[in-house]
């Protein structure tokens, strides 16, 4: 019974009427988005629904990141768009099951900790290439049926509605917070345009999101390994990204709080989410950041905020239909463009001039690859692949060698750096193998003998004295590099000559 009330937060101080309203507040954001990100999929507009219920459910109660949001997003339905098309929606379904237990499978390998080689600028430029894609998908809204731009009385009803929306949600903390900001301005806006009957685009302009409960549903698939073989890619890029995504929206979320969620905790709770979302007619999906940050900014902190947005999402695909697709567009419209501009980390902006070149450099790419491309897992790694090699090349240029003959005669390079594949070739060029006396020592005190490549280069340099029948001898080498070293002499000659009076450093000393 205790864990029982663990999972639900009652053990701790919950402010209840707060995470009930932001989650009331949340399935009324999360009703367009889902029903949007099914249609770019190509599915039913009740596959996007049934998937944020699902996954909202799952993670709100067994997640690693309490307040944090997931439903359909757009990431997964860009993945999933051409299997919908060439292959239909129970192969989509298969996928989606796929890649759930990919997922938990991450999560029990306790992958998550891989979120830790993401720095910071990446997390700066996938945060603000987001705040882009959400502010730019609002632009829709100010669209026609035909694709043309509002303009008239209709652009002027529309641009008063969304500037009134995110005019109380900015003033009214203000004043009081007894009630969400978001809520009172999506009612505020709704009584305007129902008593005041305006016409403007309402929520039930999209599609209708009539239904009832998620029906349970074996993909009906065959279950062969060709099946295997086609739904695998999809699956395995859904898994990452929906990891990456919800990974990076779990730490983002952390840094608001002030307080720690769980990585791994969250993988396996986000696999399981997408298998039973897959067998519940669900179109799969991950972390939402927008709905996560409306989530925090209205101040829950607990799993029921998440339990509530999840249970309100399907009442009011069952009940409230009517009045929810009654809904002006435009409220939700100003919420969201107020979620884009507090998502956006204007702090990276004035850092500028203080950030070297290439964290800058990092930071502008990922945010215009996340824009322009809409592909969140590309765009962050691409980015930890940039900021990878540039680290490998800094410091590859650190590796320096301090050079003295001692009273014996004896040459001494004591190298400072780490020796990887970057500074191999800096490093042979510290040695002068011909006009260097009979014996030599290469002291590793302050250096890090680190892969292959390093141990490629000791076996090269002893041959190169070697060949000069000369002596070298490797000192203070600590012990996870002479394991490395006596692993490789499998695969290479490593010729090292030792001196029975060098101390071979170790973790103990």
């Amino acid at each position: 019974m205790k864990k029982i009330f663990n999972l639900f937060d009652f053990s701790q101080k919950v402010n209840y009427r707060t995470e009930v309203l932001s989650g009331i507040t949340v399935a009324m954001a999360l009703v367009p988005e889902a029903v949007a990100f099914a249609m770019i999929a190509g599915l039913a507009p009740l596959t996007g629904l049934y998937a944020a219920f699902m996954m909202g459910l799952i993670t709100s109660i067994f997640g690693g990141r309490p307040g944090m949001i997931s439903g359909a997003t757009g990431a997964i339905a860009v993945v999933i768009v051409s299997l919908a098309q060439s292959h239909g929606v129970e192969y989509v379904f298969a996928a989606v099951v796929l890649s759930g237990i990919i997922q938990v499978l991450a999560g029990i390998l306790r992958l998550g900790k891989l979120i830790r080689l993401v720095p910071h600028p990446v997390i700066f430029g996938f945060v603000n290439g987001l705040a882009i894609i959400i502010f730019m998908s609002q632009l829709d809204q100010f669209k026609d049926a035909s694709g043309h731009w509002l303009s008239g009385a209709q652009l002027y009803i529309l641009l008063g509605l969304v500037l009134l929306t995110m005019l109380i949600i900015w003033g009214l903390p203000k004043l009081t917070k007894v009630v969400p900001a978001s809520l009172a301005a999506i009612l505020v806006v709704f009584a305007i345009v129902v008593f005041g009957g305006i016409d403007t685009k309402t929520v039930g302009d999209m599609a209708s999101i009539e239904g009832g409960l998620p029906p349970f549903h074996i993909p009906q698939v065959p279950f062969t390994w060709d099946t295997l073989m086609l739904v695998l890619p999809y699956a395995a890029i859904m898994a990452g990204v929906g990891l990456i995504e919800s990974l990076l929206t779990l730490n983002i979320i952390d840094e608001i709080t002030e307080t720690r969620g769980r990585g791994n905790k969250e993988a396996v709770a986000q696999g399981a989410a997408n298998v039973l979302t897959g067998f519940f007619s669900g179109m799969g999906g991950c972390a939402m950041i927008g709905q996560s940050l409306i989530n925090v900014s209205n101040g829950a902190r607990a799993r029921l905020s998440g339990v509530v947005a999840a249970v309100g999402l399907l009442a009011f695909v069952m009940f409230g239909s009517g009045l929810i697709e009654a809904v002006p567009m435009a409220a939700l419209t100003g919420l969201m463009i107020m979620v884009s501009i507090g998502t956006f980390e204007w702090a990276s902006l004035r850092t500028f001039n203080r950030m070297p070149k290439s964290d800058i450099f990092v930071m502008v790419a990922v945010t215009l690859i996340t824009a322009l491309l809409h592909n969140l897992a590309l765009a962050v790694i691409i980015g930890v692949i940039i900021a990878a090699l540039v680290f490998a090349w800094d410091n590859a240029k650190r590796i320096r060698a301090r050079k003295h003959i001692d009273e014996a005669g004896v040459k001494h390079y004591e190298i400072y750096g780490p020796l990887f594949f970057g500074s191999v070739t800096a490093f042979n060029e510290k040695f002068d193998v011909l006009n260097d006396p009979d014996e030599v020592v290469i002291d590793f005190a302050e250096s890090r003998v680190v892969d292959m490549s390093a141990i490629e280069a000791l076996n090269k340099i002893t041959e190169r004295y070697s060949k000069v029948n000369k002596e070298v001898h490797l000192k203070h080498l600590s012990a996870d590099c002479r394991k490395l070293l006596n692993r490789a002499e499998a695969i290479i000659d490593v010729n090292v000559m030792e001196d029975p009076t060098y101390k071979v450093l170790t973790d103990e000393l």
